[in-house]
């Protein structure tokens, strides 16, 4: 990396207390210390496992997507297959399950290829996006009772007009797709 990082300054915690501890909803209250001596009596965390995302393209190139409801937004998108980390999977273990469960496809040749954090100002986990070529239909969708989910097979230019639309809204979905775009421009 030719850019220097920056200085590390964390705040100091003073003190913490857990608000609740749900599966889906596990938040902390802290009262902190910033580097400046500033103190902030309340800053609240949002505990989640690492999360998986899947840019998944078939033997014949095309992009397996999948699209859902949201209930938080009330909208249904296209979206890129996610899910979270298992106590002892690997990331990677975790991408894959997603995929085979949710779209039924597995297989290809797999590479971590983006790394980032939906929110690092209050959320304490980090998102990796594998890329899998060449994957392959092999088994039906095994979804989890919340989920209601469609698979959509999508041509290269129609997912980059998704993106090009404000289509795909998920951040951390979006993000590595237009990294994808940038390295793998479209040709006509």
């Amino acid at each position: 990396m030719s850019v220097k990082r920056p200085k590390h300054r964390p705040f100091k915690v003073l003190s913490s207390e857990y608000l609740a501890q749900r599966p889906w909803f596990t938040v902390r209250r802290e009262k902190v210390e910033l580097p400046t001596g500033a103190i902030v009596p309340e800053w609240y965390i949002l505990e989640f496992p690492d999360w998986v995302n899947v840019i998944a393209k078939t033997k014949q190139g095309e992009f397996v997507m999948i699209s859902q409801y949201r209930h938080g937004l009330g909208v249904t998108r296209y979206e890129l297959v996610a899910g979270c980390c298992e106590e002892g999977e690997t990331p990677e273990q975790s991408a894959r399950r997603e995929l085979l469960e949710e779209t039924g496809y597995t297989g290809g040749t797999w590479r971590q290829f983006f790394l980032t954090s939906a929110n690092p100002t209050n959320h304490n986990n980090m998102v990796y996006t594998f890329l899998a070529e060449g994957v392959e239909l092999v088994a039906e969708q095994h979804t989890e009772a919340g989920e209601d989910i469609e698979v959509h097979l999508m041509k290269a230019a129609e997912v980059r007009e998704l993106l090009d639309t404000d289509e795909i809204i998920q951040c951390t979905h979006a993000a590595p797709l237009w990294r994808y775009f940038a390295e793998n421009p479209i040709t006509k």
